[in-house]
């Protein structure tokens, strides 16, 4: 998650195919990138204005609490550490880490920013550490050594009370982005949305009255910029999903002809290595835990993920991997819906 930057419009969204709709648009920058916002206002009584600076306010108190990159955030401030406010966001964020490292058993944790900054992937610019290296890091982050719950003391979280932990939130964050602010647009009664902020939450039908439908990119390797080619479209049967894709084909760097993915196990301190490029997890529950999954899923490799997409309740998935002669194949768990 990158620092924030706000310049938000509103738009009204053409095509409205039943009698009532109106949709609006509002967009933005947020989290190193743009976002887009789509939703029905018919029968919402909370002006157009005010929801569009709601949402804005939203997204910068998610930056100011949870974002790495803006240091002067909470979290930023905590790993650097200082004593921070207990707010409401900071410490659901906590709890939502700990209940995906337990799930996960391991595999997802948000304890280990000094090993994602070791290798360049977390807010610090560094490659390549030595084996010495990464066992001494593990020795001393990692899920496994915090509380379930964050200790407060007159309102507030020490961070030395916990051996300085470092935290590093951008494998869920996003997705819970979405959430936040789709939380508020169920509150005020909005029931058609598209919450796009690089992760993805929707419910309902879109301005003609049709299925959401998110593309899903192919992994095609383009540091840091989006693909422009489409392995298929997502839809989603106007039912509330969160919709996130993970991959290793934006974040990586060369090294001796080796490809460094940004996709760290914690469990061995190393980058993964498999055959896996990406997976699309869609969420019936939220944007968060098809973010979590999604970046689970790229921890594991292949063969893992797809059991656990079969396996878990109320998630989807879309795999696209490398078979043993170098071609790019396709799978999808039995309820993705996805339309070439």
């Amino acid at each position: 998650m990158k620092k924030l930057l706000f310049l938000c419009c509103l738009s009204l969204v053409l095509g409205c195919a039943r009698q009532g709709d109106r949709y609006v648009q509002i967009t933005g920058y947020a989290q190193g990138g743009t976002y887009s916002v789509k939703l029905n206002i018919k029968d919402v009584q909370v002006p157009v204005e005010t929801i569009r600076d709601s949402v804005d306010a939203l997204l910068l108190q998610i930056d100011t609490t949870l974002s790495g990159y803006n240091k002067k955030s909470l979290v930023a401030r905590f790993n650097a550490g200082e004593k921070v406010p207990a707010t409401p966001l900071f410490m659901e964020m906590y709890r939502l880490a700990r209940k995906y490292w337990e799930r996960s058993g391991g595999m997802l944790d948000c304890a280990a920013g000094p090993l994602f900054d070791a290798w360049g992937f977390g807010f610090k610019n560094s490659r390549f550490p030595t084996e010495e290296e990464v066992s001494a890091l593990m020795e001393k982050c990692g899920m496994g050594r915090l509380p379930a719950s964050l200790p407060v003391v007159d309102g507030q979280v020490d961070p030395a009370s916990l051996g300085f932990p470092q935290l590093n939130y951008n494998a869920v964050a996003q997705g819970y982005s979405c959430d936040v602010i789709a939380r508020y647009l169920y509150g005020i009664g909005v029931r058609d949305m598209l919450v796009d902020i690089g992760e993805i939450w929707c419910d309902g039908v879109n301005p003609s009255g049709k299925d959401w439908a998110v593309g899903i990119d192919r992994p095609v390797d383009q540091p840091e910029e989006a693909s422009d080619e489409l392995d298929g479209v997502w839809t989603s049967g106007g039912k509330p999903r969160g919709v996130v894709t993970s991959g290793n084909y934006r974040k990586f760097y060369m090294k001796d002809g080796h490809k460094y993915a940004h996709t760290i196990n914690p469990k061995t301190g190393f980058p993964v290595s498999h055959n896996l490029l990406s997976a699309t997890v869609v969420s019936a529950d939220s944007a968060a835990e098809a973010d979590a999954l999604a970046t689970w899923c790229m921890v594991l490799g292949l063969e893992p993920a797809k059991a656990l997409l079969l396996d878990s309740p109320g998630l989807e998935g879309y795999l696209i991997y490398e078979d043993a002669d170098g071609e790019m194949k396709e799978w999808a768990s039995p309820g993705f819906t996805l339309r070439q």
